[in-house]
């Protein structure tokens, strides 16, 4: 395609709204951060290999990888690192907590930083409800986690620093 048939100064050349940034603090884990940097670094990658592309007809892949740049800067920049507890005595960021609920099911968890949360894989932001609830309780103690789903009474059974740091 002919130069002269591509716009250059249409909406497709404006960059792509930012992420948008939590007001929280940023606090991260050592794995937490490097999980950033091997993120950032990952992405820079990718937004080089899109712009060595021979056909550049379609820029929203660089607009998206340029975007999430701007985002995991934006991240690094605010990182609070903290090092896990070396022994615990305290739910508090950084443990990694096992519970017992109410039948008897347990469950584990860890307080990381909101980057590195993924609930399916037991990884919670320290401003998640659970993690409220969890911050401050030590071995033996029941503290109620409220849930859409309804109050659930989980009773702290072990306390552990988080492994990976």
């Amino acid at each position: 395609m002919s130069r002269a048939f591509v716009k250059e100064d249409g909406p497709d050349n404006e960059p792509l709204p930012d992420l948008p940034i939590s007001s929280h603090p940023n606090y991260v884990t050592p794995r937490g951060l490097k999980a950033l940097q091997d993120r950032l670094a990952a992405t820079q990658g990718e937004l080089a290999q899109l712009k060595a592309r021979a056909d550049r007809l379609d820029r929203l892949p660089e607009k998206a990888a340029e975007r999430d740049i701007r985002y995991l800067e934006a991240r690094l920049r605010s990182a609070i690192p903290v090092e896990p507890p070396e022994a615990p005595t305290d739910v508090a960021f950084g443990t990694r907590i096992t519970v017992v609920d109410e039948d008897d099911a347990q469950s584990t968890y860890e307080i990381v930083g909101e980057d590195e949360a993924d609930a399916t894989l037991g990884l919670i932001a320290p401003q998640s409800p659970l993690a409220r609830a969890l911050i401050g309780a030590r071995v033996g103690d029941s503290v109620t986690w409220r849930r859409p789903a309804g109050p659930l009474e989980l009773e702290v059974t072990a306390i552990d620093p988080i492994s990976g740091g």
